[in-house]
């Protein structure tokens, strides 16, 4: 058993966001920090204590209890907080050589109330505006940069999430503002095994000074920067911008990005927003009650006219259009598929209203979004689009027709033209070589190999004109663009 292995339960550490680091990747960072015996380390999240048992002069900080027990036995030298960070921030005025560590990822919606107040208010402070999406890790890497004497250094294990996440951009100007080097090392091969989310590595030094660039790097493994970080590639802060301020289209070589640029902003290429809006479909909140199979509702009496056909997620997709033919199969094959869409201002039928009224009706009202909406039983923002867009996938997002006037729920996007270009003009777009590549770079990887494309995200994606052909060299790169970019979500 390692010195260092926890009992802590799998379910409390994904509370936390504690999943302990390597002793080997702790030891590296460390390492590179350190300049000197006499430098005082800080670990804002110390959990087991790994970073602090590679220094001597070193103070951690941890709100579990148990953690910090473990510490005081087997990290005697270290002085040791049991608090939450930003509580302890807010009360010491203590300043430190250099900063190192793992701070837990707890997304926002469970990093809340009041130590999300105190951490954003801290980083206001320090200068970091970040936005209400932030999840937990970036204040961490702000207020502890915040607590640094002149010319300190700082090393995290940060999310990947660094590379893509709208939230991130302020930490890492803010970072750029503040030290005079900054540099990201991408790791492909997976540090933490037993979690879906990937981890890259950020390191930073000379607080108190600035730059207009970020160097960056990617290996395929740890081992790779396992002595110290190289020189890294440096990305001056307009070439960053660019690329909508996310280093993990750096990913991809010089010559692809350059081949990719010069097809996505020909004159003739268009943006996906720039044709259509992109959103999000209705939300039930509870789904089964509300989708219907046939059969139910004819044993049920419900009539035709408040049910609508919906695409409920995206395996029910075609390759080209949902027909009348696909919702005649899902009939035939009783899928429930039928939305029991009421309106507002509606009279409910007598046997709806004894739908209303059973048990799974009763049960449903007590939801949340049910709870919130007058009448509950009215499903709002429910559309019929122009096409769908399947936002989670593995090989690559399909735009699907809807011939059928078809609904669809919150795991499809739905596609509205705007401008007046036809679907199928859309299609044959979304057909060109350089599609699958944008959808990569303006996408992001969601764990277990999927490609995630937020409305926004979709938004960008670069449709260029299918009557311009595409120089050999050029398609060559974009496909190889596209493998590598799969090959770092894990697409197998």
């Amino acid at each position: 058993m390692s010195l260092f292995a926890t009992e802590t339960p799998q379910s409390k550490q994904k509370l936390l966001g504690a999943f302990y680091t390597p002793p080997e990747v702790a030891r590296t960072l460390v390492r590179w920090v350190i300049r000197s015996n006499d430098d005082r380390l800080l670990d804002p999240s110390c959990g087991d204590g790994r970073f602090l048992a590679e220094h001597l002069n070193v103070v951690g900080v941890d709100r579990d209890g148990s953690a910090v027990a473990t510490v005081a036995e087997q990290v005697p030298h270290a002085t040791i907080h049991a608090a939450e960070f930003f509580d302890w921030a807010s009360n010491t005025n203590e300043l430190f050589d250099c900063v190192a560590g793992n701070p837990p990822f707890i997304r926002y919606q469970q990093f809340s109330g009041e130590i999300r107040k105190t951490a954003l208010r801290l980083c206001s402070e320090a200068g970091a505006s970040l936005n209400g999406l932030t999840s937990s890790w970036a204040p961490f890497v702000v207020v502890s940069a915040s607590m640094l004497k002149p010319g300190g250094r700082l090393a995290f294990v940060v999310p990947a999430e660094i590379g893509h996440a709208p939230y991130a951009r302020p930490m890492i100007h803010y970072l750029m503002q503040r030290f005079s080097s900054v540099h990201v090392v991408a790791v492909r091969e997976k540090i933490f095994p037993e979690i879906s989310e990937d981890v890259w590595l950020l390191y930073a030094a000379g607080a108190g000074g600035s730059t207009d660039e970020i160097a960056f790097s990617s290996f395929d493994s740890f081992r790779d920067v396992s002595h110290k970080p190289p020189r890294g590639t440096p990305v001056a802060a307009d070439d960053l911008k660019s690329w909508n301020d996310r280093l993990r289209s750096f990913l991809l070589p010089e010559e692809i990005r350059a081949a990719y640029k010069k097809l996505s902003n020909q004159k003739a290429t268009v943006r996906l927003g720039e044709c259509a809006r992109v959103g999000i479909g209705y939300v039930t909140g509870a789904n089964n009650f509300f989708h219907l199979r046939k059969s139910d509702a004819e044993q049920l009496g419900i009539p035709d006219d408040l049910l609508v056909p919906t695409v409920r997620r995206s395996s029910f997709l075609p390759s080209r259009a949902v027909t009348h033919a696909t919702v005649s199969r899902w009939r035939n094959q009783d899928e429930p598929v039928f939305l029991l869409r009421i309106p507002t201002d509606a009279d409910v039928p007598e046997a709806v209203q004894r739908y209303l009224d059973s048990k799974a009706g009763q049960e449903a009202r007590t939801g949340y979004k049910c709870r919130k909406r007058t009448p509950w039983y009215s499903v709002p923002d429910v559309r019929v689009p122009d096409a769908f867009l399947s936002y989670m996938s593995g090989i690559g997002p399909s735009l699907v027709a809807n011939h059928a006037r078809c609904v669809c729920t919150n795991s499809i996007h739905a596609v509205q033209l705007t401008n007046g270009m036809s679907v199928s003009e859309l299609q044959q777009r979304w057909g060109h070589a350089a599609v699958p590549l944008s959808c990569e770079v303006e996408g992001h990887p969601l764990g277990g190999g999927m490609l995630k494309l937020e409305p926004g995200e979709a938004a960008r994606i670069a449709l260029p004109s299918i009557d311009r052909r595409v120089p050999s060299r050029d398609r060559e790169m974009i496909e190889e663009g596209v493998r590598i970019m799969r090959r770092w979500r894990h697409y197998a």
